[in-house]
């Protein structure tokens, strides 16, 4: 079984800086996707980032960002922590929201139509969340 699991979540300023973690177990495959959603309550999940490696040193690596967050969003991976990461600098309120981690690709999609789709029916495995406050 995949078990997304995220962390580094708190309250900050705006204009400050934050790195969230996925630390993503049981799952790898010749190329892994990893996406981070954020989801407002009321609102639907919006994917901001995703990431599509194959684990070897200087192997592919291939970002994907929504247009929303371009410049201020950074996503990476550390294939020996099988982790990946969601950097956000400088934070601001609107980016207050919970953001989940999701992993593996639907059926009938690849690990690039997932990360380039953004939607979140095309990932299968779902952490539980994490909460990011950002006060203005």
């Amino acid at each position: 079984q995949v078990y997304p699991v995220e962390s580094g979540g708190g309250s900050v300023q705006a204009g400050g800086s934050l790195r969230l973690s996925c630390v993503v177990s049981g799952y790898r495959d010749t190329r892994t996707c990893v996406a981070w959603f954020r989801q407002v309550p009321g609102n639907e999940r919006q994917g901001v980032a995703c990431i599509v490696y194959d684990g070897y040193p200087d192997g592919v690596v291939v970002p994907y960002y929504d247009d929303s967050v371009k410049g201020r969003f950074a996503i990476s991976q550390d294939n020996a922590k099988n982790t990946v990461y969601l950097d956000i600098n400088p934070l601001k309120p609107e980016d207050t929201a919970t953001y989940y981690c999701a992993a593996g690709s639907s059926s009938g999609w690849n690990p690039y139509t997932s990360c380039s789709s953004l939607r979140e029916e095309t990932f299968v495995y779902w952490g539980q969340g994490t909460e990011v406050t950002v006060a203005s």
